[in-house]
C-alpha cells in the first residue's frame, strides 16, 4: 500500500472519530429545546463505534491507528517504520484538526453560541471542569487507561489473534475507558483528539494540552515496552 494512501486513511479516521466522538459530546449531550442528550453512556458509545466502523473501513489499508499515542507505541515495539510514524502523526493531528474545525462551524449555528471553556469537548481537569478532579487524578487516569487500552491493541492484533474480531474488542474497549474516564478528563487518551477541539476552545483547554499529548504516548510506550518484554505474538 502506498504511503500516500495510509497517511490519508489515517486523516480520514481520525477526522470521523473526533467528529462522530466531540460531536456527540458538543451537540447530542444536551438539547434544551430539543431531544434529551445522549449522555455518558452515548458518548462512550460515540468514540467506541466511531473505532468499530473505521476499522473494518480504513483498517485494510494503514491499520486504523488514529491516534499518535498508538502509532509511537508501535514504533517502540518494532511494529511501525519511522518514516510512516511520523507520516501517521502528522495525519491524524490534520484530521482531528479539520474535524473540530467542522464541528466548530456547526457549532456556531446555534443561535446565541459561545464558545464555553473547554468547548468543543476538550479535555481538562480541576476546578469547573466535569467532575473537578485534580492533576494528579488526570494523569494516572490518561496513563493507566492508555497502557490498557494499547495491550488490548497489540492482544487483538497479534498473529494467533482473530482479525475479524480485533476492531470490535478495540472499539468496545475505548468505549468501556470513556465510561470510566469522562467525568475526570472527558478521557483522551488520543493527543490528536485532545489537539484539535483545544486549538478552537483555546483557554484553559489550551493551556492544559500538555497532559493529553505527553502522558497518553508515555502509557503507549510503557504497553510496548510490556508487550516486547512479556506478551507473545
Amino acid at each position: 500500500m502506498k504511503s500516500s494512501k495510509k497517511y490519508f486513511a489515517e486523516a480520514l479516521g481520525t477526522f470521523a472519530l473526533v467528529l462522530f466522538g466531540c460531536g456527540a459530546a458538543t451537540i447530542a449531550s444536551v438539547s434544551e429545546s430539543g431531544p434529551e442528550g445522549i449522555g455518558l453512556l452515548g458518548i462512550s458509545l460515540a468514540f467506541g463505534l466511531s473505532v468499530v466502523v473505521m476499522a473494518y473501513t480504513i483498517g485494510p489499508i494503514s491499520g486504523c491507528h488514529i491516534n499518535p499515542a498508538i502509532s509511537i507505541s508501535m514504533l517502540v515495539a518494532g511494529k511501525l517504520s519511522m518514516k510512516d510514524t511520523v507520516g501517521y502523526v502528522i495525519s491524524q493531528c490534520v484530521g482531528a484538526i479539520a474535524a473540530a474545525a467542522l464541528l466548530y462551524v456547526i457549532a456556531t449555528g446555534s443561535p446565541g453560541f459561545e464558545m464555553p471553556e473547554w468547548g468543543l469537548a476538550s479535555n481538562g481537569w480541576g476546578s469547573g471542569y466535569l467532575g473537578e478532579y485534580d492533576m494528579k487524578a488526570a494523569l494516572i487516569t490518561e496513563f493507566v487507561f492508555t497502557f490498557l487500552f494499547l495491550l488490548v491493541i497489540f492482544g487483538t492484533t497479534a498473529k494467533n489473534a482473530s482479525p475479524l474480531m480485533a476492531g470490535l474488542a478495540i472499539g468496545v474497549s475505548l468505549a468501556l475507558i470513556h465510561m470510566v474516564a469522562i467525568p475526570i478528563t472527558g478521557t483522551s487518551v488520543n493527543p490528536a483528539r485532545s489537539l484539535g477541539p483545544a486549538l478552537f476552545a483555546g483557554g484553559m483547554a489550551l493551556e492544559q494540552l500538555w497532559l493529553f499529548i505527553i502522558t497518553p504516548i508515555a502509557g503507549g510506550i510503557l504497553a510496548a515496552i510490556t508487550r516486547n518484554l512479556f506478551l507473545e505474538d
